[in-house]
């Protein structure tokens, strides 16, 4: 029996839920099979899954494939639509084992995701080759941004017990890894569901002093208006934290954070990186920021080129806009689709600057590193 094959799209919780998977089917004897992990954040993205499902087919014509991930949750119809797809699994149904068990007794086994109140996070042993462990604290999301479509395919927050993280932490270490990083879709919204209504600070004090033997924990993706004073301070004293965040911006515009329904204003952002660049003066920050949202003017646009320079931003993960069917921004007045490629362009070349030039910072220090190839760390 040929093992199947996975394939992920999108972030660091599909990369995550992919190995969660592999667990499942290997137990539940799947074999002969594609598995596709899709993602929903773009058009670009369900589109891009789309190809490719149509090429794994022509390349294994005998085998079952399978859609899961965000878009198969969002568009199940789309995708139940292919000839090339056997099965649709919606985003709750991939981490169930009978899902698996009885693949095959259903086409279409997507369920209500508002209706999922836990965030099952089967133990993983490690993500193929790489270098870092991805584990889900996490998932889901109860604010609704108007550009964004990824409530709809991962449901309302639900937070994974302090307990089951550290547990899951404890058993990477164990399998050698020496770097853990922790992951969600709403990181800074952790515990809100959960007794006493622990914070994300809260969860990263507890791990640390839990694992002793975890050498380095990184935060990914966070909101910086929700970050608890426990991890400001964590992230000043700890060393093991290591000293990097990625910000959810979006735009350094307050009409264009307002019209996208964001919880902050471009003075916060810029003071919460002079704040923690006070605490951590080694910290290094990333960013995602949108390149023409809808009625974004010139000078609108100039705010956010600003906003990389005054937040001393380095690793931008730029997103040219894309109108999601079923959000609001769908039905704000859209930008020419050549004039967001264009901005997405200049601030992607901003970016490739700022990289360079905190490369070229670092030349003469001497740090350590994870290695993660053999010529990168």
């Amino acid at each position: 029996m040929n093992a199947p094959i996975f394939e992920t799209f999108g972030c660091r919780l599909n990369a995550y839920e992919t190995e969660a998977m592999k667990g499942l089917a290997e137990s539940a004897g799947i074999g002969n099979a594609v598995v596709v992990n899709t993602c929903a954040v773009t058009a670009e993205a369900v589109r891009q899954a789309r190809q490719r499902i149509r090429r794994l087919r022509r390349d294994n014509p005998d085998a079952r494939i399978v859609v899961t991930g965000c878009a198969a949750q969002t568009e199940a119809a789309t995708f139940a639509a292919m000839p090339e797809v056997d099965h649709v699994l919606g985003n709750s149904e991939k981490l169930r084992p009978e899902a698996w068990t009885t693949l095959g007794s259903a086409r279409v086994s997507v369920g209500d995701i508002m209706a999922e109140s836990r965030a099952p996070a089967p133990l993983i042993d490690g993500l193929g080759t790489r270098a870092r462990a991805y584990v889900q604290v996490q998932n889901g999301c109860d604010h609704r941004c108007t550009f964004c479509i990824i409530p709809y395919g991962r449901g309302n927050s639900r937070s994974v017990p302090a307990d089951v993280v550290v547990e899951q932490i404890a058993r990477l270490v164990g399998k050698g890894f020496n770097e853990v990083v922790l992951t969600g879709v709403d990181m800074t919204s952790w515990g809100a569901d959960l007794d006493g209504a622990p914070r994300l600070g809260d969860l990263v004090a507890r791990v640390l002093r839990a694992v002793p033997d975890l050498p380095r924990l990184r935060i990914s993706s966070i909101d910086s208006i929700e970050a608890d004073p426990r991890l400001i301070e964590a992230i000043a004293s700890e060393p093991r934290l290591m000293p990097h965040l990625h910000l959810s911006l979006q735009s350094g515009d307050d009409m264009i954070l307002k019209r996208m329904k964001r919880r902050h204003a471009r003075g916060d952002a810029i003071a919460f990186c002079e704040t923690i660049r006070a605490a951590r003066p080694d910290i290094v920050f990333g960013a995602d920021i949108i390149a023409g949202f809808p009625t974004e003017t010139d000078a609108m646009f100039e705010n956010s080129i600003r906003l990389v320079e005054e937040c001393g931003l380095t690793w931008l993960h730029v997103f040219p806009y894309s109108a999601r069917q079923g959000t609001p921004a769908a039905r704000m007045p859209q930008l020419d689709g050549g004039l967001i490629r264009d901005r997405a362009a200049r601030l992607r070349g901003i970016g490739a600057e700022r990289v360079a030039r905190h490369l070229a910072e670092m030349q003469g220090r001497t740090v350590r590193l994870l290695m993660e190839k053999p010529d990168q760390g």
